[in-house]
């Protein structure tokens, strides 16, 4: 291998870089704003839900009912008025996810010391989201339930203490540990690095190689001294660089505006996103060995890249909570170890003592996909 060879088309491709604004456009500007869009689109925090109340009772003791959903911060009042076919439709619209149905006579039926009923209709086109606003109803009718038992025994004479000790004989604290509020946005944002350092760098290598193809320019390559393994690195140098900046670049976003807490070591954070890159960047060249048109490349770039990244990188779901087949297809791809690498760096503060049977899977897998690029290049035309 000549590194004069090599130098010469980084050159050459650093200069058609150049003249491409909207190669440049792509290469930096998509980067940020998947990072935006995925960002601030994919949260999973439920607040401020819109929620519509028929209130059949109108009581003091429904109105307190009702108070206590007005005053969570997961729920927002949007309507009130005794129509139900205008609740119900609404809801079809989507313009409410919730309606509480509080039943006439419900006051004189808690007054006389039985169960009351209360029905809870919530949209479950989201399963997700609809177990989760399940929970935060059960919540709060329990806290309403509290008060109320609290409230009897407080009238029998009982004290304050003794109320607290009926009402929780067994009083539940629960700690999160590495994401103290539950944010969603801390978890996603620390792993769309690894997602989107998957999607762009395979488009712009494999991309640049197949305008080759399609111009006929890749034809002074097949007719120079050049060997393949000096144009596979010298096309790979540019990218690289542009990567490694992109690295640096949704490295600032997840903790500037997203305000992702960083707690490990920022040294092996840019080790392992260098290797990764160079894993990435790998996939489009392997990809550009058999596409023929840039429309080619950058569909099965983004099928490759962004289903395995979604799907199997445990940034929406813990891949343990895969089935064995997903389990299984996750640790094929190098999403997992990369995203396994940023939450331990971003949000659990690992050392790289822990994390590195990763970051040692992203060597092989970096090493394995450069391979099948070298044998999957020819310079010569197959017809």
């Amino acid at each position: 291998m000549r590194l004069r060879r090599v130098w010469a088309l980084v050159e050459k491709e650093t200069r058609e870089i150049k003249r491409d604004p909207f190669f440049l456009l792509m290469a930096f500007l998509v980067p940020s704003l998947f990072m935006v869009l995925f960002g601030y689109g994919l949260s999973l925090d439920v607040k401020n839900l819109p929620f519509w109340v028929l209130d059949y009772d109108q009581s003091k003791t429904s109105r307190d009912l009702v108070y206590h959903f007005v005053t969570s911060r997961y729920f927002e009042l949007k309507g009130s008025l005794l129509d139900e076919k205008k609740a119900l439709a609404a809801l079809t619209q989507g313009d409410i996810r919730l309606i509480l149905v509080v039943p006439e006579g419900l006051e004189k039926t808690l007054v006389a010391q039985r169960s009351a009923p209360l029905q809870v209709i919530i949209d479950g086109t989201f399963p997700y989201r609809a177990q989760v606003v399940k929970n935060y109803v059960t919540a709060i009718i329990g806290l309403f339930n509290k008060k109320r038992l609290q409230e009897f025994f407080r009238r029998k004479g009982f004290t304050e203490q003794q109320l607290e000790t009926m009402a929780e004989p067994v009083r539940l604290d629960v700690r999160y540990l590495y994401n103290e509020e539950a944010k969603s946005v801390w978890s996603i944002a620390s792993a769309l690095i690894g997602m989107i350092l998957l999607m762009v760098p395979p488009m712009l290598t494999s991309v640049s190689i197949c305008k080759e193809k399609e111009t006929g320019s890749i034809y002074n390559i097949y007719a120079s001294t050049i060997t393949r393994g000096e144009f596979l690195l010298g096309k790979l140098v540019p990218y690289f660089l542009i990567s490694a900046l992109n690295a640096l670049i949704l490295f600032a976003w997840a903790i500037w505006v997203f305000k992702t807490p960083f707690r490990g070591s920022f040294f092996f954070f840019i080790l392992s996103a260098l290797v990764y890159a160079l894993c990435s960047l790998g996939i489009g060249l392997w990809i550009s060995s058999f596409a023929r048109t840039q429309i080619a490349a950058l569909m099965i770039s983004l099928v490759v890249a962004m289903v395995p990244s979604f799907l199997y990188s445990g940034m929406l779901v813990p891949v343990s909570c895969l089935d064995q087949t997903g389990q299984i297809e996750a640790h094929l791809f190098p999403a997992m170890y990369f995203v396994n690498i940023l939450h331990g760096l971003f949000l659990k503060g690992l050392a790289w003592t822990t994390l590195w049977p990763e970051f040692m899977a992203l060597v092989v897998y970096t090493l394995v996909v450069y391979f099948l690029a070298y044998i999957s290049f020819h310079k010569r035309v197959k017809r």
